[in-house]
This record gives C-alpha cells, sequence and structure tokens, in this order.
C-alpha cells in the first residue's frame, strides 16, 4: 500500500502533500525537520490521507490533489475538520 497525504503547518497555515509507502515513519521525518521542502514550516498536523494499491496510484492521486480541482475537493472534503479546528 502508499499513502498519498496533507499536511497542514501550524507555523504558516499551508498546506503539504506526499505520498509514501510508510505514512508513520514519513509524518515522523517532517516532523523532525529531515525532509528538506518542509523543515522550515515544522510543525505539522495530518490532516487527510488516503491509501492506494499502488504508487503510481498514489503519486496520480498526489498531483490531483496539489490542481486547482484537487484543492477544491480537499476544501470540500475537510469543511467540518476546519470548522471544528477554528
Amino acid at each position: 500500500m502508499y499513502f498519498t497525504y496533507v499536511l497542514l503547518s501550524e507555523k504558516d497555515g499551508k498546506h503539504y502533500t506526499g505520498y509514501t509507502k510508510d505514512l508513520e515513519l514519513r509524518f515522523d521525518q517532517h516532523q523532525r525537520g529531515e525532509v528538506q521542502s518542509t523543515k522550515n514550516r515544522r510543525p505539522f498536523k495530518l490532516i487527510y490521507y488516503e491509501a492506494c494499491i499502488n504508487q503510481t496510484d498514489a503519486i496520480k492521486r498526489e498531483k490531483y490533489l496539489k490542481t486547482h480541482y484537487g484543492k477544491m475537493f480537499l476544501k470540500n472534503r475537510l469543511r467540518n475538520w476546519h470548522n471544528e479546528n477554528n
């Protein structure tokens, strides 16, 4: 299994979208500052993830979630979470 995930930076309030085979390890790497693209945006909350059967599907899903329509999907999908956590 592969996972497509979305993190929320508690520092700047922006999202980071990625994919991984080991979600727990990857989240810990983000939190410890071991990921170059996010090390200055810590700490994070894991706010969304999806399981995919293979890496190809996870990459496609990651790319989709980074598009305008993907961001609209996430906004709608996470509407209740954002309302509860603001």
